[in-house]
């Protein structure tokens, strides 16, 4: 009898140089990837880099243009969306998810009443189907998908209909067969999506555990901190190529650093060489112009004979000109917080226990100067946003008072986007930057364009808004946050739909900026990374009383 063949020795996935366009338009390019047991892959980039795409093709349902994947073992695939009928149980969908379970299940069952019977080749039969509920842990399955519905906090009843759940509820069930199903391989787009957070502490676990393969798609700079061994990163490089970074996600940070600190050195160089040789042509072209204009009294002569030369020099200079190509694609943008201005003496904005009927339980009271760090944290529905908004003066509160300082300019990045429009993203900062000049609350002299802010490239500012990317319109609010060069800062939820480069970069520049910073967020990183920031807990039901007169930056 052969001995079983676990998850861990067969689980393997292979990816060479996968190429898919669509719409003409390249979305995957030359990737290579090797996934085996006990490896954990992180794919990142930013939102319409391919990663969404690259999970289809590696779970066989999106044929590459080019390129090829070999699959050893089962695959489980956990999408971003799930669309199932509404006649289906939850029990259904475990049983579709557990559809090897039980096919092995079934195998065993026969192979063993075949032995009892003594039929010719049952031993070498019920060998083989013992090797398949072993590899599966089959007898555990059940047990492993009912743990994980309760870790996830995703419902249980498995005759409940799935239509009577909300979306958030069947991912989480969704996401609770994979991980007991027992899959060699794990394909998970965004997983974190839906799960507050004990169910993000399961979800960590559980990949942690995994004795298999695991590639995950993830904007979660925690989880991704948490569990992968490995970062693919499908953003821009200088070779238009993917990256592969070992050490986990730290080496991932570190070596995209210094990849991008080589790829702007390279850039400069070039474009030193090229600004060098143009000065060149410039100096032959003005030495031949004043060539056939010579000293008084020079003779003819002596002017016709140097004119050829001038000639000749200005050709070469042009012919080196034209053969030095900028073959280096210009360096990705860099964040660039402008100035914002210090107001040191009293207090920018204090409210004074604050409440809204219905959105914001308790009275909160919040004293903010120059220099002060303030996170809000707290569960859904306890009225986060509706500080921020109250704090902005763009909601009235029920009970309590908010005095700001007289001139003091309040900007609030809210959670979501407006609704976009045609105008061009461009158009909208600049009409947003002349009414702030026009209102009085920005001096001309203090328009910051938005090229300098690093935020949208040339072509992207062009477009209009409703052709942005979610990314690219969280972007475009960023700087419309920035426009009137805000004294106080407050942020909702900052990191949604923002590439992880960009949400350092942001996260450096808050702990920087003189500026008062509110951050409200549910941001696991974000959160480990302002651990020192002051913090005020909200509930939907608890007074709520913030730390007055901060000195500062804690």
């Amino acid at each position: 009898m052969s001995a079983p063949t676990t998850a861990r020795s067969r689980a393997h996935l292979r990816a060479t140089d996968l190429h898919l366009a669509r719409g003409g338009r390249p979305v995957l390019v030359g990737v290579d990837l090797t996934v085996a047991a006990g490896d954990r892959l992180g794919v990142v980039g930013e939102n319409g880099r391919g990663k969404t795409t690259l999970l289809q093709v590696l779970a066989g349902r999106l044929a590459p243009d080019r390129g090829s994947v070999r699959r050893s073992g089962s695959i489980g695939v956990a999408d971003q969306e799930l669309p199932i009928g509404d006649d289906r149980t939850v029990g259904d969908l475990i049983d579709v998810e557990l559809a090897d379970v039980r096919a092995s299940m079934a195998a065993f069952d026969a192979a063993t009443a075949a032995l009892a019977e003594d039929r010719p080749g049952a031993d070498d039969a019920y060998g083989r189907a013992l090797a398949a509920v072993e590899a599966l842990d089959a007898w555990d399955a059940d047990r492993r998908v009912d743990l994980a519905l309760a870790g996830l906090g995703a419902p249980d009843d498995r005759t409940r209909p799935l239509g009577t759940l909300s979306v958030g509820q069947r991912y989480r069930v969704r996401l609770a067969c994979l991980l007991g199903a027992g899959h060699d391989l794990l394909l998970l787009d965004e997983p974190t999506n839906h799960l507050d957070a004990a169910g993000l502490a399961h979800l960590t676990a559980a990949l942690r555990a995994h004795p298999g393969g695991v590639v995950l798609v993830s904007h979660d700079r925690a989880l991704l901190a948490d569990v992968v061994t490995t970062v693919l990163d499908l953003d821009p490089s200088a070779d238009a190529r993917p990256r592969t970074y070992g050490g986990g996600y730290a080496g991932y940070r570190e070596g995209r650093r210094a990849e991008r600190e080589r790829w702007e050195a390279a850039f400069r160089a070039q474009e030193a060489e090229r600004e060098r040789l143009a000065d060149g042509l410039a100096a032959a072209r003005d030495r031949l112009v004043s060539g056939w204009r010579p000293d008084k009294g020079t003779g003819k002569h002596t002017r016709a004979t140097r004119a050829p030369g001038l000639v000749r020099a200005v050709h070469r200079r042009q012919d080196e000109l034209d053969a030095h190509a900028v073959d280096v694609p210009e360096p990705p943008l860099r964040f660039a917080l402008p100035a914002l201005q210090a107001r040191p003496g009293m207090a920018l904005l204090r409210a004074e226990e604050v409440a809204v009927d219905g959105r914001l339980a308790g009275l909160c009271s919040v004293e903010l100067a120059t220099g002060d760090r303030l996170v809000v944290a707290g569960p859904n529905g306890a009225g986060k946003s509706s500080l921020l908004r109250v704090l902005a003066g763009v909601l009235d509160p029920t009970s309590g008072r908010v005095r700001p300082r007289r001139d003091v300019r309040i900007g609030l990045l809210a959670q979501e986007s407006p609704p976009p429009g045609r105008r061009r993203a461009a158009a909208v900062y600049e009409a947003a930057q002349d009414r702030a000049v026009v209102a009085g609350r920005l001096a001309a002299a203090e328009r910051v364009p938005l090229s300098a802010l690093g935020l949208l490239d040339r072509r992207d500012a062009a477009r209009p808004v409703a052709e942005l990317s979610l990314g690219q319109q969280r972007r475009l609010d960023l700087a419309l946050l920035l426009v009137a060069r805000p004294h106080v800062l407050l942020l909702d939820e900052p990191t949604n739909h923002l590439s992880i480069t960009l949400v350092d970069e942001l996260t450096a520049a808050l702990s920087a900026t003189p500026a008062a910073v509110v951050v409200a967020t549910h941001d696991r990183q974000l959160l480990r990374d302002t651990a020192a920031w002051p913090r005020l807990i909200l509930s939907p039901s608890v007074e709520n009383e913030a730390v007055a007169n901060w000195t500062g930056p804690q």
